[in-house]
């Protein structure tokens, strides 16, 4: 059947593939909206103060290299974390393999008596598996990991980065490069389309209804941006 399928459709990504992309492309998604909402409260609170836009982009950069560096540390620690869990899992695979063969059989044709095989066709696929690669078949079967594909912390780590970086660059523009009467209205418009826009790409990525993750993200910029404003105006007033 996947010999068939190969030959038929050469081009055709398989599941897990597909499965991962989205996975870092959802992850992209998330990681600029964060940098989008946080660098616009960041700017639109310092905007609050003082219309001079040295403060303004100052702070924008910091909060820029700041969260993206803090985004890039905390995504590669989650992934290497994980990383090391599943070589440990594949560790511990390879010793069952090299000290039970034959039990290690009778689960692997278990597992494809579970998934649907009878109990002749599941022992032939799994005698068939074991004599490619045993430690390939188990891996996939039991654990759902390919030993020659694992996740790379340093791949999480700039992704995340640069995802932070382009959200980030969004509101940081708007609030430098209209005129100051109109730098928080425009930084403001820009940012809650951008959300809507991120929103509705991280919901069809999930499967899920727009509307619902749209006023979710929007609402939150909107909420982020008011707060800080309100902060910087008080600041402002009182002379602090």
């Amino acid at each position: 059947m996947n010999e068939i399928r190969h030959r038929t459709h050469p081009r055709e990504p398989h599941g897990e593939s597909v499965n991962a992309r989205l996975n870092w492309l959802r992850a992209g998604v998330l990681g600029a909206n964060d940098g989008i909402v946080s660098t616009a409260g960041l700017v639109v609170g310092v905007a609050a103060v003082s219309a001079d836009v040295t403060p303004i982009l100052t702070a924008g950069l910091a909060g820029l290299v700041s969260g993206a560096i803090s985004m890039a540390a905390g995504e590669y620690v989650s992934v290497s974390t994980q990383r090391d869990t599943e070589r440990a899992v594949l560790s511990k695979e390879r010793r069952e393999l090299a000290e039970e063969p034959d039990y290690e059989l009778r689960e692997l044709a278990a597992i494809y008596v579970g998934k649907g095989l009878s109990a002749a066709t599941a022992r032939q696929v799994a005698r068939e598996l074991t004599a490619h690669d045993a430690f390939a078949a188990h891996a996939d079967a039991e654990l759902g990991l390919n030993p020659e594909d694992l996740t790379d912390p340093w791949q999480a780590a700039a992704s995340s980065a640069v995802a932070f970086t382009l959200g980030a660059l969004l509101p940081l523009l708007a609030i430098t490069l209209p005129p100051a009467t109109w730098r928080v209205p425009v930084t403001i418009v820009a940012v809650l389309i951008a959300l809507a826009i991120t929103g509705t790409v991280s919901a069809r990525l999930g499967g899920s209804r727009p509307r619902r993750a749209v006023l979710r993200v929007v609402v939150g910029g909107a909420l982020a941006m008011a707060i800080t404003y309100g902060i910087g105006q008080l600041l402002g007033v009182s002379g602090l």
